[in-house]
């Protein structure tokens, strides 16, 4: 019913609006007119007009010229970016010349707030504007990129993986689980926006305390993004954007690895202090690099199981052996014969998975208004292939936006986009991925056998990494597409002068197909020897009805506006999918469920929940000087069973003391509020909607049982799958906000601070149960609380330095401190992600400590002789740390109590930074103009896991960095960056989690620089051009770093679906970060 509804408005939207053209408007005179600029006098192209309380406007042409349909009496609104907006009255004069003045204007700005909109200067509560224009220069195809450094309070740590979500936090860590914002969508909340066009978002507002963002209720807590796309507006115009260019990843040694002859040298090193250690002799030989074990074979393998280290002129490598067939379906790939010929001068495997790779955008749109309609039709194509071979983001968009008067007092509207998305998602951050064998496969393995099938680790001495480009390449034939339709359908009356009823249906559609074929692998050590096919879809739709009745009414010094509303919510969400193995062919024409000779298995999951609201919002201002605002909202959640219902209020007030006349004479303020405000929100994302009951299932391995004893009378049972909690309830944030925006100086300097402090209750966690309760998923329970403090600060300026040469800038900065509060009862903290550490975590969310915080044991220098370790234990009376030895780290003792043991672990870093910030600056000089960008980040820390592997010759036999060969402990070399290197790990190196991985993570990155020249308007008047430009645009260019790793930016902690948890970040496994990139674009109007 949903679908066909929005197809139905769709339908009726574009018949209106083809209809709308030849409607005759009468009664009233066309006016012409004129728009130029104060300072040069110039024609203001593509300035806005538009009629008072009403939907009629015009854009000025390339002469600065516009024609209207007007009464005498109407009054124009006249605005233009840079330039105060201007009203005038028009009489009888039907000629109309207008001047702007330049200026900022964002003080009378209207933005979109929560079921509503207001002035910008009327705003109480925490809400940053983003400058959509500034934020679009960004060459990517998310929204939520975009906003990273844009407004105050909100951090955005975004992803080199084309189409990869970024982790976006607005005020730091509110919860253990998901941090994802809410966003609303031309009035339709949502969690997704990845699929937004970039083009068609005409603004972005960031509501952040409780004051603006509580009547959202129980989905608001981690702060509400509202996004408006764009309508018609002005004469009919065409658009079109576009620009193409190329990503480069990162050049040279990115994980500062040794060559092959190096990895003989640290063999050796390493083997000479092992034999020190243990008093034994030391013995060299190799059976891969000879009896001295630094001779570079010319192959390093033939044959099955040997010989290795083969040199040119063996009768094993003659070719005509070789036999290895990489379509294999049955039989034992031990009977391969292979031949791989070394790789002497060592294989960059970063650069053979990352390539520098296209990128380009395209966007067409069709816009105007008239009397009756605004109408805006658009269509995007977006197709990013990933520096990491094979993957890439393709995606098709198109949006129709129309609505129409069909009275004075009636309008009706919809507003759709459908979008098809084709975005082969991979696990990034992670060990096990092509990036993570890339700093993990030995250098002297090729990519290739003789025979140009994959060449492996199936070799003695060579680790059990398996070849990246293989990795990847073998996803090539894998497919995934998502289709999404989103929108909305509205209807407007006003009534009784002061009311307006409004209604609105909207929500999605979307559904996902894709499917992926697993290869047998025969090069590695350790092989996957079987082949398997799976096919994966979901779907789902969600609907949101809201109602709403507004009074407005100014009453002399009075100006009230009151809003009441319901909203009820529905979402669905099914999935099916199904795998079968033993596969006769890799053909992927061939390859289905059935066409498996293995015993299918499939599985489906679905998932369903409600939630309806009561909403009340009033907003009051006496004499433009005292404002106040109060929203109060009521939900109800099927997520939850005995607390269903909650309740969400909030108040903030503000004072405009530049109206005062003690500073009425000030003439350098232009405008000075002070405001404050209280209030409540709630979350509801971190509770699965089954949690409140307890659940069972048939599982063949769990729960069915051989009664007789016969193997033949298996008896179906159940098992308890999940415990249920039903006592559940919201998790609460009591918000806090005082802060001030000020104008100065004729409007040419902006400045807005926040400071808040946030107390969040009820936590939503599930703890680990003790063995005896079962395998069933544990319930989450309020067990938890933490508390944020933090200041939010935004500066804009607006300067002409010469008679053509303007600037505009903004520098935004957000700071903020997290402090757990509560965990579980009866327990102080829990841990996180152990990683390669025997089970020991890295992450523990303490008490008293920040979310995601680093915890391990604390290096304090090394241990540099005996005498200094016997000193240690001799005062201990013991021993005073375990595997102590000469080389290795000596670690702090924490606690004082004269020996180091678990006791003395301790929180090493935060992850979270203590500031970010943003900075945006613009130059124009004649036609010209100069933009750049820069985003930085300070005082995070990062959990540098990649040194586990390459830092520690005994860590596998992988790849190794030169820190082991050329930086670690020796005799003549004490004060080095890595312990000793040995054979044999040990509780005083490697098998504990300690301070050696964790790295200064601040950086300061030139985010996007961009050089634009825009042609002068009787240049391309005659080719039907009314405006156009063309710019060089060039991201990531410049990056200013402390940290070791291949970039400081890290998103989530090993899988694509926690890139927003709050305990589980700033681990770098192998990052796949941001690259280069170089665009040539082009911007026209016809």
């Amino acid at each position: 019913m949903f679908k066909s509804l929005l197809l139905k408005g769709r339908f009726l939207g574009v018949l209106l609006c083809c209809l709308v053209s030849s409607v005759v408007v009468t009664a009233q005179t066309k006016y012409k007119g004129k728009v130029i600029a104060s300072d040069d006098k110039l024609p203001i192209i593509g300035a806005s007009v538009r009629v008072k309380g009403a939907a009629t406007g015009a854009i000025t042409d390339v002469n600065g010229d516009f024609t209207l349909s007007l009464s005498p009496g109407n009054t124009l609104v006249i605005s233009y970016i840079g330039y105060v907006t201007k009203e005038i009255t028009v009489g009888t004069d039907v000629n109309l010349n207008i001047t702007l003045i330049a200026g900022n204007n964002t003080l009378n700005e209207v933005v979109v707030t929560g079921y509503g909109s207001q002035r910008k200067k009327d705003l109480v509560g925490a809400v940053a504007v983003v400058d959509v224009a500034a934020a679009n220069r960004q060459p990517t195809s998310s929204v939520e990129n975009q906003l990273q450094g844009q407004a105050a309070g909100v951090t955005v740590i975004a992803s080199g993986q084309p189409g990869e979500n970024p982790s976006v936090k607005i005020r730091g860590a509110n919860t253990f689980g998901n941090n994802q914002p809410l966003y609303v969508v031309d009035g339709v909340p949502t969690t997704n926006v990845s699929d937004i066009n970039p083009n068609d978002v005409a603004s972005m507002q960031v509501l952040k305390d409780a004051s603006s963002a509580s009547i959202y209720g129980a989905r608001a807590a981690n702060g509400v993004i509202v996004i408006t796309t764009k309508k018609g507006n002005g004469k009919v115009s065409v658009s079109y954007d576009a620009y193409y260019g190329t990503q480069v990843p990162k050049g040279g040694n990115v994980f500062n690895l040794l060559n092959p002859q190096e990895m003989t040298s640290l063999r050796t090193l390493a083997i000479q202090n092992t034999a020190a250690l243990k008093g034994i002799p030391v013995d060299l030989s190799s059976n891969l690099y000879g009896p001295n074990g630094n001779v570079l074979p010319d192959y390093i393998s033939a044959g099955s199981t040997g010989p290795y280290g083969v040199h040119d002129g063996d009768p094993a490598v003659d070719p005509s052996k070789y036999n290895v067939n990489p379509f294999y379906t049955s039989g034992d790939p031990s009977g391969f014969y292979r031949i791989t010929k070394a790789n002497k001068a060592g294989t960059d495997w970063y650069h053979e998975i990352f390539k520098s790779a296209p990128i380009q955008s395209h966007n067409l749109a069709l816009s105007g208004s008239s009397d009756l309609a605004t109408y805006l039709f658009s269509m995007n194509y977006y197709n990013q292939k990933g520096t990491l071979i094979d993957t890439y983001d393709k995606r098709y968009t198109v949006r129709a936006n129309t609505s129409f008067n069909v009275s004075k007092h009636i309008r009706v509207g919809e507003n759709l986009s459908y979008s098809v998305t084709e975005n082969p998602l991979i696990n990034e951050n992670d060990e096990g991925s092509g990036i993570g064998m890339a700093f993990r496969e030995q250098p002297i393995i090729p990519v290739y056998d003789i025979a140009g099938n994959y060449a492996g680790s199936n070799t003695a001495n060579l680790g059990n990494a398996r070849n990246p480009v293989a990795i990847q390449q073998r996803t090539g034939n894998n497919y995934g597409a998502y289709n999404r339709l989103f929108g909305n359908a509205f209807a407007e009356v006003d009534f009784l002068k002061y009311f307006t009823l409004r209604t609105q249906f909207g929500g999605e559609y979307y559904s996902d197909y894709n499917h992926s074929f697993t290869y047998p692998e025969y090069e590695n050590s350790e092989n996957n020897t079987t082949n398997s096919y799976s096919e994966n879809s979901f779907n789902g739709y969600n609907y949101t009805w809201t109602n709403t009745l507004t009074y407005h009414q100014t009453i002399r010094k009075h100006d009230i506006k009151l809003l009441v509303g319901t909203e009820n919510y529905k979402n669905r969400y099914e999935t099916l999918g199904a795998t079968n193995t033993g596969y006769f062919t890799f053909d992927k024409n061939y390859t289905t469920i059935t066409t498996g000779t293995g015993t299918p298995t499939a599985y489906s999951t679905i998932q369903r929940d409600k939630l309806q609201s009561l909403i009340a919002r009033l907003d009051y201002t006496f004499n433009d000087e005292f404002l106040l605002n109060a929203t109060l909202r009521r939900d109800g959640s099927s997520r939850f069973l005995t607390y269903q219902y909650g309740w969400f209020p909030a108040v903030s007030a503000g004072w405009r003391i530049s109206q005062e006349s003690f500073l009425k004479k000030a003439a350098w303020i232009s405008d000075l509020k002070i405001r404050g405000g209280y209030g409540v929100m709630g979350n509801q994302i971190n509770v699965d909607p089954s949690n409140a009951f307890t659940t069972f299932g048939a599982i063949k391995t769990n729960s069915y049982y051989d009664i007789a004893g016969t193997s033949t009378s298996t008896v179906a049972g159940f098992t308890q799958t999940r415990i249920g909690n039903p006592d559940a309830k919201w998790e609460l944030d009591k918000n806090l906000n005082i802060g001030f925006d000020g104008s100065f100086f004729n409007q040419k300097w902006d400045i807005s601070a926040d400071y808040y402090k946030k107390i969040i209750t009820g936590l939503l966690f599930n703890p680990n149960l003790p063995g005896t309760a079962g395998s069933a998923t544990a319930p989450y329970s309020n067990v938890g609380a933490m508390n944020n403090t933090g200041l939010d600060i935004a500066i804009g300026t607006h300067q002409t330095l010469g008679h053509d040469l303007k600037m505009n800038a903004s520098l935004t900065f957000t700071t903020y401190h997290n402090v757990i509060k509560a965990v579980t009862v009866g327990q102080p903290y829990f841990d996180q992600n152990s990683g390669r550490f025997n089970g020991s975590s890295i992450i523990r969310n303490q008490v008293g400590g920040p979310v995601g915080g680093f915890f391990g044991y604390k290096t304090d220098g090394f241990w540099n002789s005996q005498a200094e370790i016997d000193a240690a234990n001799t005062k201990a009376g013991g021993t005073y740390q375990t595997d102590a030895a000469v080389g290795r780290f000596k670690y702090a003792d924490v606690n004082g109590d004269g020996k180091v043991d678990a006791s003395d672990r301790t929180l090493l870093g935060n992850p979270n930074p203590k500031f970010t910030g943003g900075l945006n600056l613009d130059f124009t000089y004649k036609n010209f103009d100069l933009n750049m960008f820069w985003y930085g980040s300070y005082g995070n820390k990062i959990w540098n896991d990649v040194r586990w592997w390459t830092d520690f010759y005994a860590n596998f036999a992988g790849a190794k960095s030169k820190t082991a060969l050329y930086d670690s402990w020796t005799p003549t070399h004490m004060n080095a960056k890595a312990p000793i290197q040995e054979i044999d790990g040990s509780f005083s190196t490697n098998t504990v989690p300690n301070s050696y991985y964790v790295e200064n993570g601040s950086y300061l990155r030139l985010k996007n620089l961009q050089i634009g020249y825009k042609f002068a308007p009787n240049l391309i008047k005659s080719i039907g051009l009314s405006s156009a430009r063309i710019y060089l645009s060039g991201a990531n260019l410049i990056t200013i770093t402390k940290y070791s790793g291949v970039d400081p930016e890290i998103v989530g902690g090993g899988t694509t679906s926690n890139t927003n948890s709050s305990t589980n970040f700033g681990v770098d496994r192998g990052n796949y970060s941001p690259s280069r990139t170089y665009l040539l674009g082009v911007q026209v109007k016809f």
